[in-house]
């Protein structure tokens, strides 16, 4: 039972995050990270974008419940960071980031040199139950490819709190007029870019959140990166 039931988990979330297509039949409002961007995105080196403050470290589990530090997935490339948790049935939510992600991994794929610089973390804030078994089959249908996807938990609640606080990432366990748990998590929707010093460059929420724009800033950050190792030789 436990096995079907984590296999519902996945395959319920393949249609939208393994291709990025759009649901069929919908009554909310889809984020615009479903579509087209509507409008031109300005030109990736064009702006900049200001460290706004440093990633925080803490521990986590990897897909096979080995203990690592989150810093040693960031490593030495950038990195876009989602929290997320497998059961999330809002379609703004979590299934939005991953579908925006899945997107963005179809690029990589596709561009060596972005692949090479660019690294992505999915992280749950759902440790009771996105064990590393859940979390490893979510991110099954991302596994082909030759970019990075990582699907990360942690031990407990107690672990994972002070990553969340670091990330001003909220999250609220709802329940029921019987006070048991629903299963479903109140959060705001974020995704964080990371540069390779470990500083956080942007924040997305549900409005920003699309892969043109994550794209261009991702862009932006590799041609600074670029134009300083140039002046520094």
């Amino acid at each position: 039972m436990r096995i079907l039931r984590l296999l519902f988990f996945c395959i319920a979330a393949i249609p939208i995050s393994a291709y990025g297509e759009t649901p069929a039949a919908n009554t909310v409002p889809l984020a615009p990270g479903y579509g087209d961007l509507g409008y031109t995105a300005p030109a990736a080196g064009s702006y900049n974008l200001p460290p706004l403050r440093n990633a925080a470290d803490g521990a986590v589990l990897d897909e096979d419940g080995n203990s690592v530090r989150l810093h040693q997935f960031y490593g030495d490339k950038m990195v876009l960071l989602s929290f997320i948790y497998s059961s999330c049935n809002d379609i703004n939510g979590c299934p939005l980031a991953t579908a925006v992600l899945s997107r963005i991994k179809k690029h990589l794929d596709s561009d060596p040199q972005l692949a090479d610089n660019l690294r992505l973390l999915s992280l749950s804030f759902d440790p009771a139950h996105d064990t590393p078994e859940v979390m490893k089959l979510y991110g099954r249908s991302f596994a082909s490819g030759k970019s990075e996807w990582q699907f990360l938990t942690t031990e407990s609640e107690q672990a994972l709190a002070p990553i969340l606080d670091d990330y001003s990432q909220s999250v609220i366990t709802e329940y029921n007029e019987k006070g048991e748990v629903t299963g479903t998590i109140s959060h705001i929707l974020r995704v964080y870019l990371i540069d390779r010093e470990r500083r956080v460059r942007n924040i997305y929420s549900v409005s920003f959140l699309h892969p043109d724009l994550l794209m261009n800033d991702v862009r932006t950050l590799l041609l600074d990166l670029q134009g300083r190792e140039t002046a520094g030789n």
